[in-house]
């Protein structure tokens, strides 16, 4: 575990000041205090204070995406979210699901029994036990990615998929795209099913016409893009569209054993903006979503409902980063 000593090597400046830092010293600015504490999260620290207010303990659940490695989706999210809660003094654990757990295991009865006033639910499926056991509970739940109507104990969190999506078609018609593949995760993922509709529209606003040949469902963590990417290219395609990060860069590997450059025969987008997408030969031109904030945002809308606060909905905007995955058209 990370000591103040620690810290303050880290960020090049005294131990005193970082001890003012975390305990709120008037005498430490507001900047540096929010980059001591950020920091201090970062590196697993935990205040005295903390550790004696053993009732105020918030949950993060994890299904179905790595969170401990920093080129994971889910760490930076992770991370924000923790960043966040340390300010308010909250102590937070961190759940990683499977199904045998879900089914063994009651939503409701886990969170009372652990003490957790509220959790933040990472990537849970439509499919999970618990979804369904939250649909109904009265204990506060925000839901990265996953929204439940009619309970005012939830509130769905994420990023905004249709100015994403649009922004990238938008793009590749800039280059003379008009044929534009879309490979999408799981099907039983409402993230899925909103990329995709997000596609849909994203086409008709850029007079594009609509081509379910051109439209395939993989797994957003096990990709076998072998199995799909030639009908795509059979059917016209000179871009793809990736529903994250990880199937693009299983699309530009496929695309090489093929025999085919990435841009200059295929443009490729992905959703995400990983750490890892400005890296190698081919930069991956990606819609970005601010893991951090999200992370963030999920803590403030999980506070609000714990404060009877209603909230709906929370979405970040994104940002489309070019890089060197995409380019002009040309004819095949």
């Amino acid at each position: 575990m990370a000591t103040i000593k620690d810290i303050a090597e880290k960020l090049g400046i005294s131990i005193s000041t970082v001890s003012k830092g975390l305990n709120g010293a008037s005498d430490v600015s507001h900047e540096l205090r929010e980059t001591i504490i950020d920091t201090a999260v970062a590196m697993g620290y935990s205040t005295k204070r903390m550790k004696r207010e053993d009732n105020k303990k918030l949950a993060i659940l994890i299904a179905h995406i790595d969170y401990e490695s920093n080129n994971n989706f889910g760490y930076d999210i992770v991370l924000g979210f923790k960043q966040a809660a340390f300010h308010d003094n909250w102590n937070v654990d961190i759940h990683p699901l499977d199904i045998n757990f879900e089914t063994r295991e009651k939503f409701e009865n886990f969170m009372l029994k652990n003490g957790y006033s509220g959790a933040f639910a990472l990537c849970l499926s439509l499919n999970d036990p618990w979804m369904e056991q939250i649909k109904t509970s009265s204990i506060p739940v925000t839901l990265l990615d996953n929204h439940i109507p009619q309970n005012p104990n939830t509130c769905y969190v994420g990023t905004d998929n249709y100015e994403g999506i649009e922004a990238a078609i938008r793009h590749l018609v800039g280059l003379g795209h008009t044929k534009i593949a879309f490979l999408n995760g799981d099907k039983d993922s409402m993230i899925s099913e909103l990329r995709e509709q997000a596609y849909w529209d994203g086409l008709r606003a850029n007079n594009l016409p609509a081509d379910r040949m051109l439209v395939t469902n993989d797994s957003f963590t096990n990709v076998d893009t072998k199995k799909h990417l030639p009908a795509l290219l059979e059917n016209g395609a000179t871009a793809i569209l990736c529903g994250n990060d990880l199937i693009a860069y299983d699309v530009i590997r496929e695309c090489n054993k093929l025999g085919l450059k990435v841009p200059e025969d295929i443009s490729v987008i992905g959703f995400d903006d990983l750490p890892t997408s400005s890296e190698g030969d081919t930069s991956l031109t990606s819609v970005r979503q601010d893991r951090i904030d999200l992370g963030k945002c999920g803590y403030l809308a999980l506070h609000g409902l714990i404060n009877r606060v209603p909230i709906g909905r929370l979405l970040l905007r994104p940002e489309l980063i070019v890089r060197n995955s995409t380019a002009k058209v040309v004819d095949r």
